[in-house]
């Protein structure tokens, strides 16, 4: 969300004073002007958006959502406000609603390239894939020098495997704007474009130019990373890899203890006892198949695996079952609270919830998210028939491959190499927890079984899931779907060990990393006794 009132000599000089402040970010100052300004006058539409934009900018989406609906209400026509509500909505991870938002806004305002950069960005989230890409070449075709809307729309069209199309979209957004680090960075995350001298050197420049933002310079940092690793040149890779993680933590909040302590918590109140007493509650539907665990572990092949079966539909990362777990302020303890009956309609939920993902009739689907490992319990309570995946990877394959991936957002512990480390250990701790307390529950695809058995671990992923075996799922690269993980171009190409080695040549510099993972890592594929 983007502030963009200016002050007029109409104002108070409170609010002229917190609109300088806020302009500056100088967020402490601003909110008790705002305030005060408003127990004055508590009907002024502009400063109660001034005040939404301050909740945006610190995360307190809910806050800013209400605020900003306050200001609709008393001033339907405050067309700045609408998209300011559209963009938090589409940060709190409800595109339909931002969209119902954008469509009005775009009736006042329909020349506006931002707000249907954010239309097609939510029709993304949604699966409509092919209006977003229309909406995109309707806007650059009236707007052609965007570099930004360039690059969403390179975004789009990775997403359902035009990559030609969507390489010179990136570079078309580069030579409009050299130092726009995404971009570059884009190009590095299809895994398939190999920099020359020119790129590299493009690269370089615009990394020296003192007056670049965090933002450009970690994304030049990760893309000439993979630059140099694409060269076998391990020590300059390692440095930009160094270099983009340690500035991109800095921007983030990220505390490993309270990732050791949830875990600590759960693995005490998820006892067989537990379990046994909620026999028979929860939504029977088998529809949704879980695959969980670290990202860059192999879900994304996984999920191309099993969509390649004519009853298993692919979806995305779907953000619902973090959302119900948010709804709870002592979760997971308050689970112990929630009634049988409850818990059933909270199945039903999430299944109305997920619909909107739904491209075919398929009767079962897809729920990638990775982080999903946090609530496996939760998801065995409200879909105790749902299939649950963990994809596992080696631990120094799998945390080197995540510490050198930019995220676009979460996985905040993915930069750091201790991090990264500890967040790794307590997922197989939470998973060996549940194997225990719920012998067989949870089926575990070993990438490295995957690369080495092909055809046996697919046999044993349809059966863990009730399907009958296809040959379309040894086919799996040949299967047209959209993907929109950094994996989406890997899932296009058969199977290749290549993934289980990349981590080899960083080893000198993963001692930080090897010393988090402990015993997990001389354990691995087994779990250590914790």
């Amino acid at each position: 969300m983007t502030f963009a009132a200016v002050p007029t000599p109409r104002w108070p000089q409170r609010l002229i004073d917190a609109a300088l402040a806020l302009h500056d970010n100088r967020l402490s100052e601003a909110e008790p002007l705002l305030k005060a300004h408003l127990k004055a006058d508590p009907f002024d539409v502009q400063a109660i958006r001034m005040l939404a934009e301050l909740a945006g900018r610190i995360g307190r989406y809910k806050d800013a959502e209400n605020l900003l609906r306050r200001a609709v209400e008393l001033s339907p026509d405050f067309t700045a406000a609408r998209a300011n509500l559209a963009i938090v909505l589409y940060r709190q991870n409800r595109p339909n609603e931002a969209i119902a938002e954008l469509d009005l806004v775009l009736e006042e305002e329909p020349d506006n390239p931002g707000h249907a950069n954010l239309k097609a960005a939510a029709l993304g989230r949604i699966g409509g894939f092919d209006e977003a890409i229309a909406l995109y070449e309707e806007v650059l075709k009236s707007a052609p020098r965007q570099p930004k809307v360039w690059m969403s729309y390179g975004h789009m069209l990775k997403t359902v495997g035009r990559q030609a199309d969507g390489v010179a979209a990136y570079r078309r957004s580069i030579a409009l704007m050299p130092e726009l680090g995404e971009a570059w960075w884009s190009l590095a995350n299809l895994k398939t474009v190999k920099f020359d001298d020119n790129d590299i050197a493009a690269m370089e420049a615009a990394l020296a130019q003192a007056g670049i933002s965090d933002e450009d310079r970690f994304h030049l940092d990760f893309a000439l990373g993979k630059a140099f690793e694409d060269r076998k040149e391990a020590a300059a890779a390692f440095a930009h890899y160094a270099a983009g993680n340690t500035l991109r933590r800095t921007k983030i909040v990220y505390a490993a203890d309270e990732t050791g302590t949830f875990v600590d918590r759960s693995i005490a109140l998820f006892t067989p006892d537990f379990f046994a007493a909620r026999v028979g509650a929860g939504h029977d539907a088998r529809d949704p198949i879980f695959i969980l665990g670290m990202p860059r572990a192999g879900s994304t092949l996984v999920e191309q695996i099993l969509s390649s079966h004519s009853l298993v539909e692919g979806t995305s990362e779907l953000p619902d079952i973090p959302v119900f777990a948010r709804r709870w302020a002592e979760y997971p303890e308050r689970l112990a609270e929630v009634p049988h009956e409850r818990l059933r309609e909270l199945g039903a939920e999430y299944l109305q919830r997920t619909r909107i993902q739904r491209r075919t009739d398929r009767p079962l689907f897809i729920d990638k998210l990775p982080n999903n490992w946090a609530h496996v319990p939760l998801i065995h309570l409200i879909l105790p028939n749902a299939t649950i995946i963990d994809a596992r990877r080696h631990p120094l394959g799998c945390c080197f491959s995540n510490y050198k991936q930019h995220f676009a957002r979460g996985q905040a512990f993915s930069y750091s190499l201790d991090d990264m480390g500890r967040y790794y250990r307590d997922y197989v701790r939470l998973m060996a927890h549940v194997d225990a307390v719920l012998p067989g529950r949870v089926h575990r695809v070993i990438y490295e079984n995957m690369v080495d058995d092909t055809d046996a671990e697919v046999r044993a992923l349809l059966a863990a899931g009730g399907l009958e075996f296809e040959p379309a799922c040894l086919e799996f690269h040949k299967t047209d779907r959209a993907v929109r993980t950094a994996s989406s171009e890997q899932v296009r190409q058969p199977i290749f060990r290549e993934g289980t080695e990349a981590w080899k040549p960083f080893e000198p510099w993963l001692d930080p990393l090897k010393a988090a993972l402990g015993d997990v890592l001389d354990t691995y594929p087994e779990a250590p006794r914790f």
